[in-house]
């Protein structure tokens, strides 16, 4: 069948082909900006992901709409996931720019990289075909690679760079293998047209269905950050800069989640029994290493990594229930982490310096003498984290929770929330360290009022939606049919 081109999927792809177009244009400029006019790289990058949050709000269509011969599909999931995204890179870039400054890392490559990453992530969120999905992919983690190697003069970023990218390659061919296989027995990229052929009766290649299911969820795993696939999370993290771990902790997520259900849900939801199974075990083992580790660790980088471990295992409990309203509660524990994660890397931020990084724990000895807001704030971030009522988190983890309750997986639930108890612990230490610990650096925090202001908001929207928590969470409902 010949391929053809409308003018509606102008309309769909509009956001994409801006924010493409935007991103090869600051590109060019910055390579000509002298230096005392780098601010202008920012600006444009800013103003680029403002317009493109517009416009994917003005392209959100009443009805799913598919586009590029079936290759791209645009719905109500993804557009409250676009929009999501892009208000979170705009946020991690305007915490970023001090803490480029301070370090001669003020270049356009981190604003270029993070917006070619955003690409990767639209194009994943709106995949329709496992091709797609996998070019987005691609996009996202090779623009990732490269910005933890920005850093260039640190040893410890090039190492983490090397981890990063030997384990991503490795894990790209597992799921590029896996999507071979599925081709091979079904002929088809398409998600729809693969699970209706696998859903037919005549189709008896169950075995090396499995084969490749395993393959294929390998490599989300991976991208996700689940056990046993999360290795390079800590050291990447870590070793990192701390503007490119905050970029890296929270935007993906939500490309990783909407992966999760374009090829799960929409493509292999005739064998669901089957994944069901699998997720429970990544799930489990998530929580349990994510929460025991994070416990022995004085780093506060390597802690929320081990944190986002065990919040992954979360993020799966709605999944693997296989229902709608399990995939709505999934995708309201996605939106929220992303927000908490980037919150608790901005207050890093705001406490380091030129020639300080404020990575370890011990680090926030003190912060309420220091600055009693911003100790407010952190404070705010760790107990919606521990999933202390009436934050965000906890309707967060009692979202999914319900849903693996309705399931009949109650031992599961029971298991969740033991782990969650017992992740508490390393939170609340934190909290111990800023109001019953004597300062150890009682150095005044500067910071700019648009960092200011921001990281302010960031803390206070999860205040104050989770006092009111029913309209994000009706919001995903409805994106998913529920």
């Amino acid at each position: 069948m010949t391929p053809t081109f409308v003018t509606t999927d102008l309309m769909i792809l509009s956001p994409e082909i801006l924010i493409v177009t935007m991103s090869c244009l600051i590109l060019a400029i910055d390579a000509y900006l002298p230096d005392q006019m780098r601010n202008l790289t920012y600006q444009l990058s800013q103003g680029t992901l403002i317009g493109t949050a517009l416009l994917v709000l003005l392209t959100d269509p009443p009805q799913r709409l598919l586009a590029m011969n079936g290759m791209f599909v645009i719905d109500s999931m993804a557009t409250i996931l676009k929009f999501v995204a892009l208000i979170i890179v705009f946020l991690a870039f305007l915490y970023s720019r001090a803490y480029l400054k301070d370090r001669q890392m003020f270049k356009g490559e981190y604003f270029v990289l993070g917006l070619f990453a955003t690409v990767g992530m639209m194009i994943m969120i709106s995949a329709h075909t496992l091709l797609t999905i996998y070019l987005g992919l691609e996009l996202l983690s090779l623009s990732l690679y490269t910005m933890v190697a920005m850093h260039r003069d640190s040893p410890t970023a090039t190492e983490a760079a090397m981890k990063y990218f030997v384990l991503g390659a490795l894990a790209s061919g597992m799921l590029l293998y896996g999507i071979s296989i599925l081709y091979g027995l079904t002929g088809t990229l398409d998600l729809t047209t693969l699970a209706t052929i696998i859903a037919s009766p005549d189709f008896g290649n169950h075995t090396l269905l499995i084969f490749g299911l395993v393959f294929i969820v390998v490599g989300l795993a991976f991208k996700l950050g689940a056990v046993p696939f999360h290795v390079w999370i800590p050291d990447v993290y870590q070793g990192a800069p701390t503007a490119v771990t905050l970029f890296i902790s929270s935007a993906p997520k939500l490309a990783a989640f909407a992966i999760l259900m374009r090829v799960l849900v929409d493509g292999l939801q005739p064998i669901a029994v089957d994944w069901q199974q699998i997720l429970i075990l990544l799930s489990i083992l998530s929580m349990a290493t994510g929460n025991l580790i994070a416990i022995a660790q004085t780093n506060l980088k390597r802690m929320l990594a081990y944190s986002t471990i065990a919040h992954v295992g979360y993020l799966m409990l709605g999944v693997l229930t296989a229902t709608p309203a399990g995939y709505a509660a999934s995708m309201f524990y996605v939106v929220v982490y992303s927000l908490m994660s980037l919150g608790s890397f901005g207050i890093i931020i705001l406490l380091s310096r030129a020639g300080f990084e404020a990575e370890n724990i011990s680090h926030l000895k003190g912060l309420n003498e220091r600055s009693s807001w911003y100790a407010f704030m952190m404070l705010i971030l760790m107990l919606s984290m521990a999933g202390v009522p009436p934050l965000l988190g906890f309707w967060a983890k009692l979202s999914v929770l319900t849903q693996v309750v309705q399931a009949d997986l109650v031992w599961l639930a029971v298991l969740a929330v033991i782990f969650a108890i017992i992740g508490a612990f390393y939170y609340l230490r934190i909290i111990w360290m800023m109001y019953f610990e004597k300062a150890d650096d009682t150095t005044p925090i500067c910071a700019k009022m648009d960092f200011k202001i921001a990281l302010s908001a960031n803390a206070l929207v999860i205040l104050l939606l989770g006092l009111a928590p029913h309209a994000l969470i009706q919001m995903c409902k409805q994106a998913l049919g529920v």
